[in-house]
This record gives structure tokens, C-alpha cells and sequence, in this order.
């Protein structure tokens, strides 16, 4: 923001929404719950929205601030500006910037804005003279409509692992998801049905963490959009479905130094992976379980967090096979070895969820955290007693036990920052009592007329 004349970035932004005949913007930022907002200005607005910001009430916005402090500014970043595919150019075209929040007590970035707490787990990394790269793996699920257009959990296809049409009867609808991707800009891996029916995964490619991070969110929001052209219901909920796999949104992490080098490779390693990278491994180990309250957020996440069903339960890596919480995957070429976290859903916030990683990793690295020996063997076949033997723990059973690990993890707790932090554990401990007094039909169906 200037206070003035626009930047060239800016300009240059104003000049698109001009040729583009671009009617409304849509100014994005997302809550602490990792839900993104928006506040629509007609695109006339563009250059004032640079110079001057936009206000709104961050009262309404879950963990903002009290009503007494309620008046906030979004400042649009114009390197996040992308046309909104799906929307019918004869009823005007929509375009979107994803925004920083600004508290106009002060002038200052807001400390509850999750995409500044990311930019300060960046910044710790630049300190140490690293940028990250990140790349997730975001799995959804695509559901029937009802007649009323409610979400129903009927799949429309019985395709598996890699299926193809007539199987996966949803290929036409991830098609069009990946041209609406790519018409923002995106640069899209692959595609492919995952393990259950209904159940899909889309690959981006692999970018720096903060632009990671608004990829998420626009993923998310496109593929609700056009699946809801097919009449379909998207949902990235981690377990919509019982007893089948449910949704990961698995991570990679890689570090580069200032020269443009891979932080992670050392081909005189047998695994290939430098001392910074085995430490950056220990740290998020060390920390997993106060993780695991960000990464997996919600009651349901821990429903997918069992054994027998492919989710990463053991806080454990490996580089040969997928039952450990961070794998080690084949590198063809140095710049792209980097490790993967296999917990994270798709529910989670994805600012907080790298910034947390993040500084699990540099942690590690800061303190030289030693990394324990990778596990090669199928740790889902291990009973309770090898796992003791290997000094293998388990993550949290579930948000209540996630969100106490949180509390007491210093390091985690800090890297949310003093506004973020208490926000976040309060609204997930109400989450977790609003589920523990509550009666599901499974316990109806199983004890209401036994007992």
C-alpha cells in the first residue's frame, strides 16, 4: 500500500482489470479457522483498494478482535490477482485478490491474520538464510445432490486407485476443475481417483510456502464452484464416509539456500538428505503430537487417524514406505529432494498448518536436534510392544488430547503468536465439548433399545 500512486505491480493489475472487463473484485483473507472471506468492491474500487486499503468490521470474523476493536483494512496483494473461471462472463466477469490485514490502531500487519503468522515462520527461515518450498496433496471427496441441492454422501462412481472412466465417472468434472485451476494460474501435476469412491486428488506444482498456502484456499474454493456446476457437492472433510480411507492433504517441505541451493540434498548421504534436512525431520518429530491440533483440526479429522486405513498414526519417518508420520520420497534430480508430512487433512488451515512445520523444522535445525534411525519396516504390522522397543509414539487420539499437546508445547503454542494462539485452542476446546455432549446415531442405533 502506498498512501499515494500505486505501484508498478499495481498498475499493472489495474491495467488487466481493465482489459479483462472485469466488473466486481473480490478482496479474499481467511479466519483462523482456515475458512477464506471475502469482501466484493466493484472493480472501480481497484486503485483505491491499493492506495488506501478497504475497511471491514473484524468483529464478525472468527478470532479477530473484540467489538471494540472491530475496524480493520485489507491490503491486496496484486501478485495473487487471478479471474474467476467459473463465473458467466454475460453476468459480468469477477476477478480476486487475496489480502493482508491490516489493524488501524496501529497501521501495523494484524498478528490474528493467519497469513502473517505464516509470513513470520518465512521470516524466521530468511533470518536463517533459508526461503521454503512447499507442495500438499489436497484429497476431496465428490458427492450427489439431492433433489433440493443438499449434499448427500452417494458417489456417483465406483472407481478405486487410478481408476478410469466408466469407473470414475467424475473424470469430466476434474477436468474442468484443473482448466478453472489453470486459468488462475495454476500449474497442475496430475489428477487421479484416489483409494475410495468418490474420493479424487489434483497435484500443483511445488512453489514457495506463502503462495503455497493461497493455493490452498483457492483450490479449495474453485473445485466447490465448478463441482457445483456438475451438480455435485465437494467436500474436504476428512472423513465423510465410515470405515473407507478418508481425505489427507499429505505435505512436502524442502529448504533453499540464499545461492539457490537444495538445504535437504547431500548425495554422500545414504538417504541423500543433509544434516539440515535430518534435523529439520527431528524437529517436526519432537513436536508432531502440538502439530497435530493445527494440522487436523476437527473432531472428524481423528475419525481418519486410525490404524488399517493408510493415515500416518506413528510418529516415525522413513524413506522406503508410507505407515510413518514423514517419508522421504525419491529424487530424481538434488533439487527436489524434500521430506513429506503424511498427517495433515484438508480441513486445516493452511497458513497455520505450514507455519507450525515450519518452525518445528528450524527448531530442529537451531537446536541440532538429533534425528532418530529411519523405520523400513511396515509399522501398521507392529504391535504395541515393537513399537516400544523402536521408541515409536502415536499421534493424539483425538482434538481434545491434540489441542492439550498444543498447550503444552512451547514452541508450537509461540509460533501461532499471542493473538492466534488462545483464539485458536478456545474455539477447538468448544469444539471438542460440543462433540463430548453430544448423542450420535451410532450410540442411538446401538444402545437405545439394548439397554
Amino acid at each position: 500500500m502506498t498512501n499515494g500512486n500505486p505501484t508498478a505491480a499495481e498498475e499493472e493489475v489495474l491495467d488487466e482489470i481493465e482489459a479483462e472487463d472485469i466488473d466486481f473484485l473480490r478482496l479474499q483473507f481467511t479466519d483462523i479457522l482456515g475458512t477464506v472471506k471475502n469482501v466484493s468492491v466493484p472493480a472501480r474500487q481497484a486503485e483505491k483498494a491499493f492506495t488506501e486499503g478497504i475497511y471491514f468490521d473484524g468483529s464478525s470474523i472468527e478470532g479477530f478482535v473484540r467489538i471494540q476493536e472491530s475496524d480493520m483494512r485489507l491490503k491486496p496483494d496484486p501478485e495473487t490477482f487471478a479471474v474467476l473461471p467459473w463465473q458467466n462472463r454475460e453476468d459480468g466477469a469477477s476477478a480476486r485478490m487475496i489480502c493482508d490485514v491490516i489493524d488501524t490502531s496501529t497501521g501495523e500487519p494484524f498478528e490474528g491474520d493467519p497469513r502473517r503468522v505464516l509470513k513470520n515462520a518465512l521470516e524466521r527461515a530468511e533470518e536463517m538464510g533459508y526461503t521454503v518450498n512447499a507442495a500438499p496433496e489436497p484429497e476431496f471427496f465428490l458427492f450427489e445432490e439431492d433433489e433440493d441441492g443438499r449434499a448427500t454422501t452417494e458417489t456417483g462412481d465406483h472407481g478405486g486407485y487410478f481408476d478410469l472412466a466408466p469407473k470414475d465417472l467424475a473424470s469430466d468434472v476434474r477436468r474442468d476443475i484443473i482448466y478453472g485451476l489453470e486459468e488462475m494460474g495454476f500449474e497442475v501435476e496430475a489428477s487421479h481417483h484416489e483409494v475410495a469412491e468418490g474420493q479424487h486428488e489434483i497435484n500443483f506444482e511445488y512453489d514457495d510456502a506463502l503462495s503455497t498456502a493461497d493455493n490452498v484456499g483457492t483450490f479449495r474454493t474453485v473445485v466447490r464452484a465448478i463441482a457445483a456446476q456438475h451438480d455435485q457437492h465437494a467436500t474436504f472433510m476428512p472423513k465423510p464416509i465410515p470405515r473407507i480411507n478418508g481425505s489427507g492433504m499429505h505435505t512436502h517441505l524442502s529448504l533453499f539456500t540464499e545461492d539457490g541451493e537444495n538445504a535437504f540434498h547431500d548425495e554422500d548421504d545414504e538417504f541423500d538428505l543433509s544434516a539440515t534436512a535430518h534435523a529439520f525431520i527431528a524437529g517436526i518429530l519432537e513436536h508432531a503430537p502440538a502439530i497435530t491440533a493445527i494440522a487436523n483440526p476437527t473432531v472428524n479429522s481423528y475419525k481418519r487417524l486410525v490404524p488399517g486405513y493408510e493415515a500416518p498414526v506413528y510418529v516415525a519417518w522413513s524413506d522406503r514406505n508410507r505407515s510413518a508420520l514423514i517419508r522421504k520420497p525419491a529424487a530424481r534430480v538434488p533439487a527436489a529432494s524434500r521430506v513429506e508430512l503424511r498427517s495433515p487433512d484438508p480441513s486445516c488451515n493452511p497458513y497455520l498448518a505450514l507455519a507450525v512445520m515450519i518452525h518445528a523444522g528450524l527448531e530442529g535445525i537451531e537446536n541440532d536436534l538429533e534425528c532418530p534411525d529411519p523405520v523400513r519396516e511396515n509399522i501398521y504390522e507392529f504391535d504395541e510392544q515393537k513399537r516400544e522397543e523402536y521408541g515409536i509414539d502415536t499421534l493424539p487420539s483425538n482434538l481434545g488430547e491434540a489441542v492439550a499437546a498444543l498447550e503444552s508445547d512451547e514452541v508450537i503454542y509461540d509460533a501461532l503468536g499471542d493473538h492466534v494462539a488462545p483464539k485458536f485452542v478456545e474455539a477447538k476446546q468448544q469444539e471438542f465439548q460440543d462433540y463430548l455432549v453430544d448423542v450420535s446415531q451410532w450410540e442411538l442405533d446401538r444402545y437405545l433399545e439394548t439397554f
